[in-house]
Order: structure tokens, then C-alpha cells, then sequence
């Protein structure tokens, strides 16, 4: 690599008009972007274009005068519309020729499952002179390592996420590590927050945002509150001995607010929670309609805990299935806090089980008042140790599915809580 190069970083483009429409979540990138930080690899812009070859030979020659690497998934299919490795062959003059061994694996791989090849085929086997092969252990679509200028390197890769992570795995992460580029590790953690809003933690962490290595920076979605702790070191285990002093820190001065690490979920915190006690759950949704139950069931391992749930949508199955008596619907209606607690504490007598969690709400957008607006949801927790029910509005302006979501998730925080309070079963 040349001085001028040893100061810039990797990019990505994913081709694909599909990407540009909308029709197909663009998860190559997130994926990529942490195995290039996962690598110490600076990662400084990604692209997404639509299948155009023009584009694609402008983008080429560009990234080539701003990038050290540029790392392309999608186009190396066998359709006219597949055009990745003949632009970025056009890109840099240089022609495109037919690899023998390529076709034969493409070959061999369709005889093994009965097929014959097709004649289109046989694109997958044009690559620009010089290229050097990145094979695709599961697929027919060979990627390509290439220099075609000093200081600047091309990485292809299929847009099937399967096929691109093996090929990931398996021949660009040993090329990337034996070229030199990657500078030591970076090592991140996520810590997820329930019952804050971004802007008060944000807060209330405000100096350890200052910081440059590690870093912690805030982002939200879902309903929930994260911060992303990075640090970058050069190995792994003195990556992490920086995130250690920082992670103990945003704990203390979050406390219970702070309900998880990385894969963790407010699901599976409680799942495991209860099984460390030896305790068994059931459920009683009403606007949630199963969201809390397929929440918990997400989670493997859930039937060791979850024992069932009752969808009660309407007022008789909350009475003939729950035994909602009928006179507190008459009274309070099906979205109170009466309500709610009849049908945790039914749920909870009819399956045996020892926690019941009960929600019933207005999801909208009809259906509410003047005293219960949509986004109004009423919640209860019961257990060896009583009942508790509350309100929580949670509005109309974000739709249905945002008042769904923050019902399961705050019925999940309730339960957690209530679950750390308890005595020992």
C-alpha cells in the first residue's frame, strides 16, 4: 500500500434496485459494518445503487480516489440486471475473462443437486484479468479480490446473506489479516434501557459521552434506550478491559433502568429470571392480540417457563375463559385497571401457573374517548405476592403497532421489576 492510502478507510456498496425500493432490508450492511469493527478496519461511508452501470463505473472510480477498500455485495448473478463485475471491469479498463475452474464448480454444484447449468450461467465465471478468486463455498457466484490501482483493493460478495458471511468468514477476513489492513480490535457492548427516554440518559451520561476511547454514544428504537460502549485496543481481551470500568459505571448510575447487555431482551431477562427461581408464567392479551406471548416465545427455551396465554379480545372470552366477572366490564369497562387485574389473576388460576401478566388497551386508531383515548393501556402484574395494575398512555400519534409494542415491552419491565422486589419462591 502507498503513503498516500495508509489514511483512508474501508467503504461499502450494496447494489441492488431492490435495496433502492424498499423491497429488501439492506442487512449485508449492518452485518458488515460490525465484522470491519469487529477487525479495528475504519469503515467511513456506505452506498447503496441500483443495478446501472453507468453509476456503477462512476462509483468505482471514485471510491478508488477516496477509499483504500471498497467492499461491494450484490450484481453477481447470472441475469442481465447482474452487472458488479463487468462495471467495475469497465471501471478500470480492464477485460473481463472466462475462469475455467469457476465454471466448473458451478458445474459440479448443480450435477451434485441433478441439474445442468443454463448458458447465463457462465457469467459467474467472468472476472476482470487479474482478479483473484473469492471462492463461494455454498453458491454458484464467485466473488473476486482486486488491485486495480496500488493503494486500492475491490472485495465482491453476493447480496445472499448465507453465501456472502461464509465467504466473509472463510477467505476475505484471512486475505484482510495477511494484507495488514486491519489495525488491532474493536470491541463494542450495547446496554439496553427501559422507562428513560434518550435525551434524559443522554443526561445523566453526559460526561462519559466526551470520551474518546472508549465511547459511549445513545440511540433508541422500539421503545427502548441504548448505549453503545466501544473501544479500541490492540487485542481483543485489552478491548475489553476498557469497557469493563465503563459498563460498571453507566450500571450504577442507571440501576434498574438498565434491564440488559447485547442479545439480551426484556423477554429473555425475565425468562431467566424466573427460572432461576423455579416459577412459571402465563399470559392475557387483549389489544396486544398474542404480541406479548410471541415476544416471550421468541426466546429459546421459553416452554420451560412460559406455561400459555389467553388472547381475549372480546368481552365474553375475557368472562368465559379468564372469569372477568361481568359486572366490573359494566362497571369500569374492559380497559381498566379492575379489568386488567381480574384477567392476570385469571390467567394465573386457570394454567397454575405462578405470575400472570394481563394487558388491555385502546391500540386505535378508532375507539377511543373523551376519558380513555387510544394509546391508553392498562396493565397488571400478579403473583405469589398480590396483584398491581396501572395506566400508561402511550398516545396516538406514532399508530397502532408503536402502542402495541410499548404495551409488550412495559408489561415485560413491569414483570422484571416485580420479579427482582419479590422474595424468594
Amino acid at each position: 500500500m502507498g503513503a498516500r492510502s495508509s489514511s483512508r478507510g474501508v467503504e461499502l456498496l450494496c447494489v441492488g434496485t431492490e435495496l433502492l425500493l424498499g423491497n429488501i432490508l439492506n442487512g449485508n450492511a449492518r452485518w458488515i459494518a460490525e465484522q470491519l469493527a469487529s477487525l479495528g478496519m475504519p469503515h467511513f461511508r456506505q452506498s447503496v445503487l441500483g443495478d446501472n452501470r453507468e453509476r456503477l463505473i462512476a462509483f468505482a472510480r471514485e471510491a478508488a480516489e477516496r477509499s483504500r477498500v471498497l467492499i461491494t455485495t450484490g450484481g453477481l448473478g447470472p441475469t442481465p440486471d447482474d452487472l458488479t463485475a463487468e462495471a467495475l471491469a469497465a471501471a478500470f479498463a480492464v477485460p473481463l475473462e472466462e475462469r475455467p475452474e469457476v465454471w466448473a464448480d458451478i458445474e459440479a454444484k448443480l450435477a451434485a443437486r441433478g441439474k445442468v447449468p443454463s448458458p447465463s450461467l457462465r457469467n459467474q465465471a467472468l472476472l476482470p484479468k487479474g482478479a483473484a478468486l473469492l471462492p463461494n463455498p455454498t453458491g454458484t457466484a464467485p466473488g473476486m479480490i482486486w488491485t486495480p490501482r496500488e493503494g486500492f483493493t475491490i472485495l465482491t460478495f453476493p447480496g445472499v446473506p448465507s453465501e456472502m458471511r461464509a465467504m466473509w468468514t472463510e477467505s476475505a477476513v484471512p486475505w484482510l489479516r495477511a494484507a495488514a489492513l486491519t489495525q488491532g480490535v474493536i470491541a463494542s457492548r450495547q446496554l439496553h434501557f427501559w422507562g428513560i427516554g434518550e435525551s434524559r440518559l443522554a443526561e445523566q451520561v453526559e460526561d462519559l459521552l466526551a470520551g474518546t476511547n472508549p465511547t459511549v454514544a445513545p440511540y433508541s428504537g422500539g421503545g427502548e434506550v441504548m448505549l453503545r460502549l466501544t473501544a479500541q485496543a490492540p487485542s481483543e481481551p485489552e478491548a475489553q478491559r476498557l469497557l469493563d470500568p465503563l459498563e460498571q459505571e453507566l450500571r450504577q448510575r442507571s440501576g434498574r433502568l438498565c434491564f440488559g447487555r447485547d442479545g439480551e431482551t426484556l423477554a429473555s431477562v425475565v425468562l431467566a429470571l424466573l427460572q432461576q427461581r423455579g416459577e412459571t408464567l402465563a399470559v392475557a392479551e387483549s389489544c396486544t392480540g398474542g404480541g406479548l406471548g410471541a415476544a416471550l416465545t421468541e426466546v429459546p427455551g421459553a416452554s420451560a417457563v412460559l406455561l400459555g396465554g389467553v388472547v381475549a379480545y372480546a368481552d365474553a372470552v375475557k368472562q368465559h375463559l379468564l372469569g372477568v366477572p361481568a359486572e366490573l366490564l359494566a362497571c369500569h369497562g374492559a380497559v381498566s385497571d379492575p379489568v386488567a387485574e381480574a384477567m392476570a389473576e385469571g390467567v394465573r388460576r386457570c394454567t397454575g401457573a405462578d405470575w400472570g401478566v394481563a394487558i388491555t388497551g385502546i391500540a386505535g386508531p378508532g375507539g377511543g374517548s373523551a376519558t380513555k383515548p387510544v394509546g391508553l393501556v392498562h396493565l397488571a402484574v400478579a403473583g405469589p405476592d398480590g396483584c398491581r395494575s396501572g395506566a400508561e398512555r402511550f398516545g396516538s400519534s406514532h399508530g397502532r403497532s408503536w402502542v402495541r409494542r410499548l404495551s409488550v415491552g412495559e408489561a415485560l419491565n413491569q414483570l422484571r421489576l416485580r420479579l427482582l422486589d419479590a422474595p424468594p419462591g
